[in-house]
């Protein structure tokens, strides 16, 4: 370190030394409101925000088949899956309004994911009126209207990229945003719409958002005895008057 900059940093460390302290004493309340700097808003069911009807119908059959109901949960529907995928591309997933979404856009190696141009929100809606137009120009019938095991072989095939669907909408890469997304709704908290009464949670017996489970991390191969708990809490926990 030379003689300068040796000399400047004692003079910052002085000035820092001497500066007035802004501490202060709390009583009675805290100064600030839990979950105040960027609170997740609970999503509630009804109408739907981006989806069209009959784009709702279609993702929501679609979800039925990724996820669909057996002895250990609900089907994708039922937990909430297409809500959740609905209020997402209504916010800053739709929107991409967090990431840079300015070019070049270049052809991405498998490990990179989508580099593409348009946000999941074209996506969806140029994805979903590709599928409807195939669908209806091969079978004459919307994917709702397939039989189960004819909507299983179409995803498949998309998800192979064995469909060639209209508009330029390449099948294995919007399967991979659907199943995404679909994953997401049904393993997400239950404050963004889906994972309806924390279904899949109770089924993994994944405690959720707890304050405090130190006494059972080192309990291996023993179910968690508490219910899950989702980030908007328990009602009891809840302060009166809050």
């Amino acid at each position: 370190m030379n003689r300068r900059l040796f000399l400047s940093s004692v003079a910052m460390l002085t000035v820092t030394a001497t500066s007035p302290s802004f501490a202060r004493s709390l009583s009675g309340s805290l100064p600030w409101a839990p979950m105040a700097s960027d609170p997740p808003m609970q999503v509630l069911p009804g109408g739907w925000q981006f989806f069209t009807p009959q784009e709702a119908a279609l993702v929501e059959a679609i979800v039925d088949r990724i996820i669909p109901a057996d002895d250990l949960s609900i089907g994708g529907k039922e937990a909430g899956c297409a809500v959740y995928i609905d209020r997402q591309l209504t916010g800053a997933f739709g929107t991409s309004s967090r990431l840079y979404t300015q070019g070049p856009f270049l052809p991405a190696l498998p490990t990179q994911g989508y580099q593409g141009e348009a946000n999941p929100a074209q996506r969806y809606r140029t994805g979903l009126a590709a599928i409807d137009s195939f669908l209806k120009q091969r079978d004459g019938k919307s994917f709702a209207e397939l039989q189960p095991t004819e909507q299983d072989a179409f995803l498949t095939a998309m998800e192979a990229g064995k469909v060639e669907l209209p508009n330029g909408v390449k099948s294995s890469g919007f399967f991979g945003l659907l199943l995404q997304n679909t994953m997401e709704g049904f393993f997400a908290d239950p404050v963004y719409g889906g994972n309806k009464d924390m279904v899949s949670w109770r089924m993994l017996g994944f405690p959720g958002a707890r304050y405090d489970y130190r006494d059972h991390v080192s309990k291996h191969n023993q179910p968690y005895p508490q219910p899950p708990v989702s980030i908007e809490g328990r009602p009891e926990w809840l302060r009166k008057g809050a």
